[in-house]
């Protein structure tokens, strides 16, 4: 058998814009609640948060924004940001979301690389003055959140005529978002996604999480990110299930215990998040949850196995994805096996096909072999915001998007991700995949987390490098004690011959880790700049 899967349903692909499907939620279940923002105990029900979302809108109009203007947010998470995302999506602008870590000369990168015609920006959060770093790059046309800027946006309101008029005029196949990549190298690029792309992705993930109108999900995930703003937001709303923002940013503290307070039934997060809320989550009530996506970089099994256990969480999905795949190609079922759920990332999304590739020759490999895995169907990005020469490099001539990522595909269709292409070890000729040797560290009953990298060696090329952080009282592993632990139990050559143990990892804003700045680290930390530069000659 060759590793292509695809997957059919008997639920066909909606036909609709964001702004139609909201409305018919919002006919179905306007008396049902749809928003609350636990820090400022503000609440509404969808009938309500329907009418100021054509508030919203029709201050947008008033302003000039056109279908197709670009309007950026650049805000964490609170109402306001939910506001605007639907908003923006039933006028036809393309909402750009910013990311709230970017300083000045990122912010002056997207907004001058998306032509973005209106900024709606917060004032502050945490150490960032987005005012001051907006008067620093000289951008005008910005509206800023508590701010009278905000209140004089509102007061000038379109006629409701003419927001129906302007509703009638899209298509689901406009573009209506633009996500910049998180540029762990060069520069972010802007992948575009339509209605048609993330409305259906966040509808598929909510079917496939079994969400009704009963349903209560806390998103501690960012909004400006697909996994906020898809398989949070709409894949709640196009369900009539009820969202629950428990803080601006991430605090595990403040999560729990808006899970617990609002009997929330499902969570989201990526692992790094679920390993910070599990050593509190003895201190809550987290009977509610049921379900909820881990995801967003590779997920440990150990973390899986104590989520479910130790959170309640018995149909956690893992879901695997990209930005430019709106974001998600493959998802693990409810009544997936324990162990198909914490050693695979599922089975192929309904409406979607994968394939897994030989690098080199692009021909498919038989099941069970590893390669790059690649994905077609409506979650395929309309391409990079004007770079078709960097769309061409990702979107072949028949619409396969290739990921960078190395799989395997199992007899069953189910997808184990390997590591990146990028990523991969070769030592001694020898292929290495760091995601198998974390795996089997996370076994280690000191280690809480790990990542592991190649690092330069004269002799062998690459080595393996083994970064740890230690549970709570647990005294620092030494390289001879991992090496101690790993011997007899993995091949020789895959045992970590450097180990770093830290704190933290560098990582971006939505959870992934940055390997290559580890990489950069490593090399100055272990004084290995003259076998990097002989290996990159």
């Amino acid at each position: 058998m060759l590793s292509y899967s695809s997957a059919t349903a008997d639920t066909p692909l909606l036909g609709e814009t964001i702004g139609e499907n909201f409305e018919r939620t919002v006919e179905r279940f306007g008396d049902r609640e749809a928003l609350v923002e636990v820090p400022t105990g503000r609440r509404w029900t969808y009938a309500e948060l329907d009418a100021e979302v054509d508030t919203v809108a029709r201050a947008l109009l008033a302003r000039g924004v056109a279908k197709g203007d670009r309007v950026g947010i650049w805000s964490p998470n609170r109402a306001e940001w939910v506001l605007v995302q639907y908003a923006t999506a039933k006028i036809g602008a393309i909402l750009v979301n910013v990311n709230p870590a970017y300083r000045g000369h990122e912010l002056d990168y997207v907004v001058r690389q998306s032509g973005m015609r209106l900024l709606i920006s917060a004032l502050t959060h945490k150490t960032s003055d987005y005012r001051a770093m907006v008067e620093q790059i000289g951008f005008r046309d910005v509206v800023y959140l508590d701010d009278p800027s905000w209140e004089a946006l509102l007061a000038e309101q379109a006629p409701e005529e003419r927001l129906r008029e302007r509703m009638a005029s899209l298509s689901f196949d406009d573009p209506i978002n633009i996500q910049y990549t998180s540029g762990t190298t060069g520069f972010p690029k802007g992948a575009t996604l339509s209605h048609h792309n993330i409305l259906n992705n966040g509808f598929f993930v909510g079917e496939l999480l079994h969400y009704t109108e009963r349903d209560r999900v806390c998103l501690p995930v960012p909004f400006y990110h697909c996994f906020g703003m898809v398989m949070g937001n709409l894949g709640a709303t196009s369900h009539g299930a009820c969202v629950v923002i428990p803080a601006p940013s991430f605090e595990p503290e403040a999560t729990l215990r808006a899970v617990q307070d609002e009997r929330c039934t499902s969570l989201y997060g990526v692992p790094t998040m679920f390993i910070a809320e599990l050593a509190l989550a003895a201190k809550f009530d987290l009977s509610t949850l049921r379900t909820g996506i881990m995801a967003g970089s590779p997920c440990p099994v150990e973390v899986m196995k104590r989520v479910v256990s130790e959170m309640n969480m018995r149909e956690v999905a893992i879901c695997y994805g990209m930005t430019e795949t709106s974001p998600v190609s493959t998802m693990t079922r409810h009544d997936d096996s324990l162990t198909r759920r914490t050693e695979t990332v599922g089975r192929v999304m309904p409406h979607v096909e994968v394939k897994i590739v030989h690098p080199e020759t692009g021909l498919v490999v038989p099941r069970g072999e590893a390669g790059e895995l690649c994905t077609r169907g409506y979650s395929v990005m309309l391409g990079y915001w004007e770079e078709p020469d960097k769309t061409a490099e990702a979107i072949d001539a028949a619409r396969w998007m290739h990921t960078g990522d190395l799989a395997t595909m199992d007899a069953d269709g189910y997808v184990n991700i390997v590591g990146r292409i990028k990523d991969m070890v070769i030592r001694g000729g020898e292929n290495i995949y760091p995601r198998e040797i974390e795996e089997f560290l996370y076994t280690h009953p000191d280690i809480a987390d790990v990542q592991v990298i190649g690092v330069p060696d004269e002799r062998f090329g690459e080595e393996v490098m083994a970064w740890i952080i230690m549970r709570e009282g647990a005294e620092p592993l030494t390289a001879e004690a991992v090496r101690e632990f790993c011997a007899g139990r993995l091949a020789h050559y895959k045992i970590p011959r450097y180990v770093h143990v830290v704190d933290s990892f560098p990582m971006t804003v939505t959870g992934k880790i940055r390997k290559v700045e580890m990489r950069e680290q490593a090399v100055e930390l272990l004084g290995l700049q003259e076998a990097a530069r002989r290996r990159n000659a």
